[in-house]
């Protein structure tokens, strides 16, 4: 083992100089394995980067001792996709036994080295869920690249050294880039292809050295020698094959062509006998008996012997669900093998990483002259330095996986017929890719869909921090909501916006003493205050109306300034705006103040209340809403602001940038235009709360007439403009689509309607693959997590909704929640999370295609002509994709701000969907106020204000703060009341979980309990179809 005083305990410096760092999240100074007593002995390691380690271990150390070293020594948590090879005295190259001593397989450790490296490569390498393990998988490409192992043609070989010299020096310098490549060999033949790489890099610019990783291995994945170790062999006829093991099975190949694969799904028995190497075939009715065992002769029993145990290791890992308990010893004797695959599986790998709590903890890129963002702090680790990671979603079937059975011969495996894999199918690789995340969502101050471990609670994070926890982001200095990518960073656990040190219970925006509310007080202070519901609704009105002004507050103040800054706007644009919101701003401020001085009279706080004409409200509310009334021209012309923006944007890159750049602010903690919108949404508040009142009073109170002449007004206005704010969150909605796609030219054209956007698993080539699927009034369109900068879903594919039928196909695939659709072009089977989501999906998918009938318009082609011209297959096959197919991902590379917060990345991770309808109740249900916060395992409550919007709770030190320093994202979370055995004694207390995350919210009344469990109900539940209206739109 490394000693500590020789050598940085901190993984940043343990690869060489500290110059580029990137991101793992093991914690530093984790306590090696324990050891068996006895003498030490050193054992040398090659790493990937081509550093040699020295570790001590027991002379009696299995190797799994060893192994866990080397995993503590990098913080690599995803360890089990590597392993430690070797040459034995037989010049055999061999993978270390983790379940033997090390000193009994290594004769001589003081002259073997052994080597680190990739063992298991996985179908997708989004199944990969920390940089750093791509970071070690991008280093195995380059090594392959080198040795010419990884053999391709000259396109994708250019495009793969491109992307690795972009990560080493950064955007491409003529003179620099030619001296790099003439001082550094990636390729055998390099020489003849020098100026296709220098192209290839140019086109690279700013491209972070982790998403080079990335790009490296969305290429190397697609190339048939991805992971291939060749393994000679001859068939019966003597002629000269290979053979070699994958995630889907064992392959055939003749030089470096594949020409034959045994799925695992038809092996029914691996063995070998002396140099025979056997696969046994599950029966085939339309085959001949004699036809089900297949022989090839190899060079030695040894031979034989090391190519059947990777096979079984290969078998184990992408295939059971865990790893296979151990054969007890026979009494008497032996027969076969006992080896079997020690550690555990990709399915258990994802799952630990989802549900474990993790850190972040800083690494270095050796070979990278360039400064990743994230080595910027060691407590800050950006953003934009990591690559999406995708939630690996793996759907459960009956199948269970079954202990392997051992042969008698000399070794074998026998595979049961029902093995289970991540995705359940047979003869389909195992992918349970997706990935939330984490994250791992709204628009800013929610969490970063870069990272699931942000945005997914089955991620890891401190289940009591909102700093550590994936559920919160917190904005310090460089916040989610801080300036451009490069700034934005999430808080190290435990750390304090300016960098202090905190309790695990307290979070940044909770750091003032006086945030702590002592219960005796609190219960004394609440006895003060009125207990009638009519003071509490009329409470809700002040608060929301706090918020309201906050939000309005964007438009007319912080965005005004950015765009008056610039010319960028067009006069006619920023008229526009000033003329529409200025007026309402100024009215909504004395409107707040009148709110406020009769709430301070209600309360008692002033001497009003000794004349008795303080306990209402109404007379306020139609005052001003009659005031309203006349501001009905401004609230018509919003409609106008919203097109005449985006058709600015649209025609000057200048303005769209600025647009972005807005949105990157902390200020702007939703996405722009739903600000644009607020004032249409906040008559629908006005009417809901009036309804309240009047339900409340007696027709007898002095109030009750107020209210019934203000609800009158108010229900008019909305039923005046209700329309138009219809066919405006739809517009809204998808323009905000329509920055989280690429490969979409036209997405937001006149009669479109979004209608339901969420997560199904495709069932592919691969196996059934977690996809986003877009949801319109005249196509579905299916994505999946794309790497650009702004995290944008690349386009796979899009069904036309005109002659579309669906069928439920659970029973004819085997996949529970699963249904087929028809198109007129091709079919696609998916599959739900659960019973309830397919039910919502196959629900509006039908009503789409009774909507796609009744339309006139049959041109529904959504994709652009590029990714029309060029659509990729997702199966994949043995095809090379061309250059511009290679370069599909990184064309999308928009530098578009930072949109890894959306409700789409939300959905990805959590595994859900929204409907268009779960919208309109969302822009209804908005609340906002003081809350007591308490975690799981803290004492005290925290004293919070907290605002309720767009499916998340944005958390605040109080109203006057200009932007929220938290939030938490609802959707797939519950909303429940604490039981008996939480021990919470207080009253008017609800509890939100997902997995294990718990956090306790106190209201200070039973009504604004009961309107808290209401409006987090409407987010953490799908809406009912209750709403026709809305429908009837499309």
């Amino acid at each position: 083992m490394v000693e500590p005083a020789d050598r940085p305990s901190a993984a940043a410096q343990r690869l060489g100089t500290p110059e580029s760092f990137g991101v793992s999240t093991l914690e530093p100074g984790l306590r090696p394995p324990a050891q068996p007593p006895g003498r030490q002995v050193s054992i040398r390691v090659q790493m990937l980067d081509d550093t040699q380690e020295v570790f001590q271990i027991s002379q009696r150390s299995p190797g799994k001792v060893l192994f866990d070293l080397i995993c503590v020594h990098l913080n690599l948590v995803e360890g089990d996709y590597f392993g430690l090879e070797y040459q034995d005295q037989r010049k055999m190259t061999v993978w270390l036994d983790l379940l033997k001593p090390t000193l009994k397989q290594i004769r001589r450790p003081k002259n073997t080295i052994l080597r680190f490296v990739v063992k298991f490569f996985p179908p997708d390498h989004t199944q990969l869920l920390e940089e750093l393990t791509r970071y070690l998988f991008a280093l195995q490409i380059k090594r392959d690249l080198a040795c010419g192992r990884l053999i391709c043609n000259d396109t994708s070989a250019a495009l793969m050294v491109s992307h690795i010299i972009q990560s080493e020096i950064g955007d491409f310098d003529e003179t620099q880039s030619w001296q790099h490549l003439l001082h550094n060999k990636y390729l055998p033949d390099q020489d003849a292809i020098r100026d296709k790489i220098t192209d290839c890099h140019r086109k690279h610019v700013g491209q972070t050295p982790a998403e080079s990783d990335y790009q490296l291995l969305e290429i190397a994945r697609r190339l048939e020698m991805y992971g291939v170790r060749l393994h000679p062999a001859k068939d019966r006829e003597g002629t000269k094959l290979s053979l070699a093991v994958a995630h889907t099975g064992v392959l055939v190949f003749q030089g470096y062509t594949k020409i034959n694969a045994f799925n695992w799904s038809k092996v029914r028995k691996l063995s070998f006998k002396r140099k025979r190497f056997l696969i046994k075939l599950r029966a085939d009715p339309t085959q001949n008996a004699h036809h089900d065992t297949l022989e090839f002769s190899m060079a030695s029993r040894d031979c034989c012997k090391i190519f059947w145990k990777i096979c079984v290791e290969y078998h184990a890992f992408f295939r059971l669900f865990e790893e296979p308990k151990p054969k007890p010893k026979p009494i008497l004797f032996t027969r076969g093998s006992s080896f079997r695959f020690s550690g555990r599986t990709q399915k258990q790998i994802i799952d630990y990483v989802k549900d474990s709590e993790l850190k972040k903890v800083p690494f270095e890129r050796k070979h990278s002259k360039i400064l990743s963002s994230s080595s910027m702090s060691p407590q800050l680790s950006s953003f934009r330095s990591q690559v999406p990671k995708e939630n690996a979603m793996c759907v459960q079937l009956a199948d269970q996986p079954d202990s392997g059975r051992l042969d008698e011969s000399n070794g074998s495996k026998e595979l049961p017929a029902a093995t289970s894999s991540t995705n359940g199918f047979h003869g389909i690789p195992a992918v349970p890719g997706s990935d939330p995340t984490q994250s791992r969502q709204n628009h800013h101050g929610i969490e970063s869909a870069l990272d699931p471990h942000f945005l997914n609670p089955e991620s890891p994070g401190s289940e009591d921090s909102p700093v550590g926890s994936p559920c919160v982001i917190v904005n310090g200095n460089c916040s989610v909501n801080g300036q451009g990518m490069g700034s934005i960073g999430v808080l190290g656990p435990g750390q304090s916006p300016e960098g202090r040190r905190l309790s695990p219970l307290t979070s940044p925006l909770l750091t003032d003493a006086g945030c702590v509310r002592n219960d005796d007080d609190e219960e004394a202070s609440r006895k003060k205050f009125p207990t009638d519901k009519a003071y509490f609704i009329a409470k809700e009105l002040l608060t929301t109306e706090r918020t309201y002004l906050k939000d309005l507050q964007v438009i007319t103040e912080s965005f005004k300034s950015v765009a008056g800054k610039d010319d960028a706007f067009p006069d006619l644009v920023k008229n526009l705006i000033s003329a529409s919101y200025d007026p309402l701003y100024k009215f909504h401020q004395g409107f707040l103040k009148e709110v406020e001085q009769r709430l301070a009279q209600w309360e008692g706080r002033s001497n009003a209340h000794i004349k008795g004409d303080y306990q209402r409200i109404g007379d306020i509310l139609l005052k001003n809403i009659q005031g309203l009334r006349q501001m009905t021209v401004h609230l018509q012309k919003h409609s106008e602001c919203l097109v005449e923006l985006e058709r600015a944007c649209r025609s000057s890159r200048k303005a769209e940038a600025l647009c972005r750049e807005f949105e990157q602010q902390r200020v702007c903690y939703l996405p722009l235009n739903i600000f644009l919108l607020r004032p249409l949404h906040r008559l629908l508040h006005y009417k809901l709360i009036l309804e309240r009142l009047c339900k409340h009073f007696p027709p007898t109170h002095d109030d009750f007439r107020d209210c019934r002449a203000a609800l009158a007004d108010i229900s008019e206005m909305v039923l005046q403009l209700q329309g138009a704010m219809m066919k405006m969150e739809n517009f809204q909605k998808l323009l905000e689509l329509k920055k989280d796609l690429t490969g979409i030219d036209n997405l937001a054209i006149p009669g479109r309607e979004f209608i339901r956007l969420g997560c199904l698993s495709k069932l592919s080539g691969k196996g059934l693959q977690q996809r986003m699927f877009f949801l319109f009034s005249d196509s579905l369109v299916y994505t999946s997590r794309g790497m650009t900068p702004s995290n944008q879903f690349k386009v796979h594919g899009q069904l036309p909704l005109y002659g579309m039928t669906i069928r439920e196909s659970e029973e004819e695939w085997g996949v529970p929640h699963s249904f087929t659709l028809f198109g007129q072009r091709q079919s696609v089977v998916v599959a739900a999370s659960c019973a309830s989501e397919m039910e919502r999906w196959v629900e509006d998918i039908r009503m789409a295609i009774d909507l796609a009938e009744q339309s006139s318009s049959t041109n529904t082609d959504l994709l652009s002509t590029s990714l029309s011209d060029n659509k990729l297959s997702e199966d994949g096959g043995a095809e090379l994709e061309s250059e511009e197919e290679l370069c599909g991902s990184r064309s999308s590379l928009e530098r578009q701000g930072h949109r890894g917060n959306t409700t789409v990345h939300v959905c990805w991770h959590r595994n859900t969907s929204v409907s268009m309808v779960d919208f309109s109740v969302a822009v209804e249900n908005q609340l906002s106020g003081n809350l007591l916060r308490k975690f799981k395992n803290s004492n005290g409550w925290q004293k919070l204000w907290v605002v309720f919007t767009n499916f998340s709770l944005f958390f605040y030190k109080s109203h006057q703060d200009d932007y929220p320093l938290a939030s938490l994202p609802l959707l797939g979370y519950s909303v429940t009341v604490p039981s008996e055995s939480e021990n919470i004694h207080k009253d008017y207390v609800f509890k939100l979980h997902f997995k294990s995350h718990v956090y306790y919210f106190r209201s200070e009344s039973e009504y604004t309990f009961e309107r808290w469990m209401e409006v987090i109900r409407s987010a953490t539940c799908s809406a009912s179809r209750s709403l026709p209206t809305r429908k009837d739109l499309y």
